[in-house]
């Protein structure tokens, strides 16, 4: 299970929510939280934004260092 995304889930209150706060439907979100699929990197801004910034991009997306870069290296 994704825990950024389960957080992202419980913080916007339903997969539903979060979908549409991120333009996406309940089953990518579905899909994301059961790492069937991973966030698309045009999603990642959608995704800060629905949940207030309680991530940061490469927290969702720790394997794109080059696109998404930790702060610290």
């Amino acid at each position: 299970m994704n825990k950024v995304i389960k957080k992202a889930v419980k913080i916007l209150g339903s997969q539903t929510k979060l979908a549409n706060a991120c333009g996406v439907t309940q089953s990518a979100v579905q899909k994301w939280l059961h790492c069937k699929t991973k966030v698309a990197p045009t999603n990642v801004g959608s995704l800060i934004k629905a949940t207030n910034g309680a991530f940061q991009a490469y927290e969702i997306r720790p394997d794109l260092p080059d696109l998404f870069p930790h702060p610290e290296r």
